[in-house]
C-alpha cells in the first residue's frame, strides 16, 4: 500500500497564495478604478481574490467586493501596475495578431515614458552590486557613477559612468528587486490567462500559451549576460559594414544585473523632429537607406534581427570613426552634422528583444512572396500550412480560399520592384487573425521590424523610395529559394537522401523481420475526440450500478417483509422484518448521496 499523500493544490501553493494575494488584490482595484469592473465581474476576479485573502484569514468579516468602474484606457492601467505589466503591454504592442489594433498603437506610447528609480534609492544597490563583482573591490571598476538615470525602462536603466582609466562608459542596470516582482507578476498573469481560457474559448489563440511566451521573453530580458551575447552577435554579422555602430562592450565590468557599455555620442532618432533642420536632405537619406539595409540584412540573410528598431533605439553618428569601423568620434556632434552623406552612421541600441528566422521559415516566406506576385493561390495557402500548423482541410474552406485570393489579387498587378514587404506581411497575417489561426512570435516580430523601419523611413526622408532600396534584399531571398544554386542544392539533398534510405533499407527490412518472428512487432492505435463520449459512458454506467444496486435493495428488503409477514402473523416482528427496514433505509441514503453528489462522484 503506498504511503503517498497527496496534498490538495490549494494547500500545496498556500505559500504562493499568501504571498501574491495582496498583489493580486492591487491589480484588480487598479483595473477596476480604470474602468474594468466588469470584466473583472465577467471573469469573477473580484470573488477569486476576497475568497483568498478569507482562506488565509486576511479578510474582514462581513467584507464585500466593490465594483467601481471608472472610464480610463488600459494603458494608464498598465502604467500604473508596474514594471511587468509595462513591458507586457510594450510586447503586445508588437503584436497586434493578438489584441486590436487601436490598443497596439496605444501600448506604443509606453516606450520611453516610464519613470526611473531615483538616485537615493538606487545608490547603495548599484554599489552593492559592484562590491559583488569577481575578483574585484569597489572602485577599481568605475572612478565614478552617475545615480541620476539618463533613460529609463519597465525593466533596467541606463547611468553615466566613467572607468579608471577615463573612458566614459554606459551602465544599464536592472530596476532593484526586479526578479521578484516579475516572478509574482507572471503567477499572476499566468491564472488570469486559465481563467480567461476557461471562459473565451473563441479567441483564436491561448491566453496561456501567450502568458508562457511573454515568461521566456521577459526572462531573456533580465539576463543582460544574454543581451551582451546578443549585441556581439550583431556586431560580427555587420563586421565589415562601417555604416553600422555597435557600442562596445565591456565584459570585465558587467554581470547578468549589470551591462558596462560604450557611450554613443550622437542623436537619438526619437528627437529626429527637434534636430531636422540639422540634417541635409542627402544625410536624411543616407539614414533611410543604411536603417533599411540593416534591418532587411538581419531578417532575410543573417537571421537573427533587432526585434524593435523603434527610433528610441536608434542614434544617429556624423563623422568618419576614429579607431576602427565601430569606434565612436568624439568631437561635437551637431557641428558635425553639416558633413557629407558618406559620414553618417547608424548606431541600434537595446537588444533585450531579438528574433530568429531559421532558413527553412526564410524559405517559406520567399514562397509567399512568389505566390502573391505569380497569383499562384494554392502556393500561398501552402504557406499557411507551414507557417501555422493548421490541418490541411483548412484550405479547402470556400470562405478562406475567398480570403487568400482577396489577399493575392491586392498585389497581383503589382511587381517586385512596386513590392511592399511590410504591407504584404501585414495584410497576410490580418487575413490569418480574421479565421483565428496563430501566428509564429518571431515572424510577428519580423513583421513588426520591417515596419517599423518602414516607419521611421516615413518620418525621416518621405521622398526616398524605400521600395526600390530594399529590392535587393527581396531578389537575394527569392534567388536563394529559386535559383540556380538552390535548386542545385535541393537535387543533392534529395539525392543523398535518396541514397541514404537505399543504403538503410536492407537493414531496417530485416529489424522489422526479426521483430515480427519473435513476436516483438505490435500496433498500437491511439483515438482522438473520443474523450467526452468515454466519459459520458462511464457515467452512464456508474449511474445503472448505483440503480441496479439501489433497485435490489428495495426488491430484497420487500421480500424480506413479506416473508416476515407470511411466517407469523400473529407473533412480534423478528429479523427478517428489521432486514427489510435496513434494506429500504440503505436504499434511500443511497439515492440521497447519488442526488447531492452525482457531479463528484463521477
Amino acid at each position: 500500500m503506498s504511503n503517498t499523500i497527496n496534498i490538495p493544490s490549494n494547500i500545496a501553493h498556500i505559500g504562493r497564495t499568501i504571498r501574491n494575494i495582496k498583489r493580486a488584490k492591487e491589480i484588480v482595484s487598479v483595473l477596476a478604478s480604470f474602468g474594468f469592473g466588469k470584466a473583472i465581474a465577467d471573469l469573477d476576479l473580484d470573488r477569486l481574490v476576497l475568497r483568498g485573502r478569507r482562506m488565509v484569514g486576511l479578510s474582514k468579516q462581513g467584507e464585500s467586493v466593490q465594483r467601481t468602474p471608472t472610464a480610463v484606457r488600459l494603458r494608464e492601467a498598465m502604467e500604473e501596475l508596474g514594471p511587468t505589466f509595462v513591458k507586457l503591454a510594450q510586447v503586445l504592442s508588437t503584436r497586434p495578431d493578438l489584441i486590436p489594433p487601436e490598443w497596439a498603437e496605444e501600448f506604443t506610447k509606453l516606450q520611453s515614458t516610464v519613470k526611473a528609480v531615483p538616485a537615493g534609492e538606487i545608490r547603495a544597490y548599484i554599489d552593492a552590486l559592484i562590491e559583488e563583482m569577481p575578483a574585484q573591490k569597489s572602485g577599481v571598476h568605475f572612478a565614478s557613477i552617475d545615480y541620476e538615470a539618463m533613460a529609463a525602462g519597465s525593466i533596467a536603466q541606463a547611468h553615466r559612468a566613467t572607468l579608471v582609466d577615463g573612458t566614459e562608459v554606459v551602465l544599464k542596470v536592472l530596476r532593484p528587486g526586479i526578479e521578484d516582482v516579475i516572478e509574482s507578476d507572471l503567477e499572476i498573469m499566468a491564472t488570469l490567462a486559465e481563467f480567461v481560457e476557461e471562459r473565451f474559448s473563441d479567441l483564436g489563440y491561448s491566453p496561456v500559451d501567450v502568458v508562457e511566451q511573454f515568461r521566456r521573453q521577459v526572462r531573456r530580458e533580465i539576463d543582460l549576460e544574454l543581451e551582451r551575447r546578443s549585441m556581439a552577435r550583431m556586431a560580427a554579422a555587420f563586421e565589415e559594414d562601417p555604416r553600422v555602430v555597435f557600442p562596445k562592450v565591456y565584459p570585465q565590468h558587467s554581470t547578468p544585473e549589470i551591462l558596462c557599455m560604450e557611450r554613443i555620442d550622437g542623436v537619438l532618432l526619437s528627437d529626429f523632429k527637434k534636430d531636422k533642420d540639422s540634417f541635409s536632405e542627402a544625410q536624411r537619406r543616407e539614414i533611410v537607406a543604411i536603417g533599411s539595409d540593416v534591418v532587411f540584412k538581419q531578417c532575410f540573410e543573417a537571421g537573427f534581427f533587432h526585434a524593435d528598431p523603434h527610433p528610441g533605439n536608434l542614434f544617429v553618428l556624423v563623422g568618419l570613426p576614429v579607431e576602427g569601423p565601430n569606434a565612436v568620434d568624439e568631437e561635437d556632434t551637431r557641428e558635425l552634422m553639416r558633413r557629407e552623406a558618406s559620414d553618417i552612421r547608424l548606431c541600434f541600441i537595446d537588444y533585450g528583444m531579438t528574433g530568429n528566422i531559421d532558413p527553412r521559415t526564410s524559405e517559406v516566406l520567399a514562397d509567399l512572396v512568389q505566390g502573391t506576385i505569380a497569383g499562384d493561390l494554392d502556393r500561398v495557402l501552402d504557406v499557411v500550412v507551414e507557417l501555422t500548423g493548421v490541418s490541411p482541410m483548412m484550405v479547402h474552406d470556400r470562405a478562406f480560399r475567398s480570403d487568400a485570393w482577396e489577399f493575392i489579387s491586392r498585389f497581383q498587378s503589382a511587381s517586385l520592384a512596386d513590392l511592399r514587404m511590410g504591407a504584404l506581411l501585414s495584410e497576410f497575417f490580418a487575413k490569418l487573425r480574421k479565421h483565428k489561426l496563430r501566428v509564429p512570435a518571431d515572424i510577428v516580430y519580423l513583421i513588426k521590424a520591417i515596419t517599423t523601419i518602414e516607419g521611421v523611413g516615413e518620418m525621416v526622408c518621405p521622398s526616398f523610395d524605400l521600395v526600390e532600396h530594399v529590392r535587393p534584399h527581396i531578389e537575394g531571398l527569392l534567388r536563394r529559394r529559386y535559383g540556380f544554386r538552390a535548386a542545385k542544392r535541393r537535387v543533392q539533398g534529395a539525392v543523398l537522401g535518396y541514397a541514404e534510405l537505399a543504403e538503410r533499407a536492407p537493414r531496417e527490412v530485416a529489424g522489422i523481420l526479426h521483430m515480427m518472428r519473435n513476436e516483438e512487432l505490435g500496433v498500437q492505435l491511439k483515438h482522438h475526440g473520443l474523450t467526452e463520449v468515454t466519459d459520458e459512458l462511464e457515467r452512464a454506467s456508474r449511474n445503472i450500478s448505483y440503480s441496479l444496486v439501489v433497485a435490489a435493495l428495495i426488491v430484497g428488503g420487500s421480500i424480506m417483509l413479506l416473508a416476515d409477514r407470511a411466517g407469523s402473523q400473529d407473533a412480534p416482528e423478528g429479523l427478517l422484518f428489521w432486514i427489510g427496514l435496513s434494506a429500504f433505509v440503505f436504499a434511500g441514503i443511497l439515492g440521497v448521496v447519488r442526488l447531492l453528489f452525482g457531479k463528484r462522484l463521477g
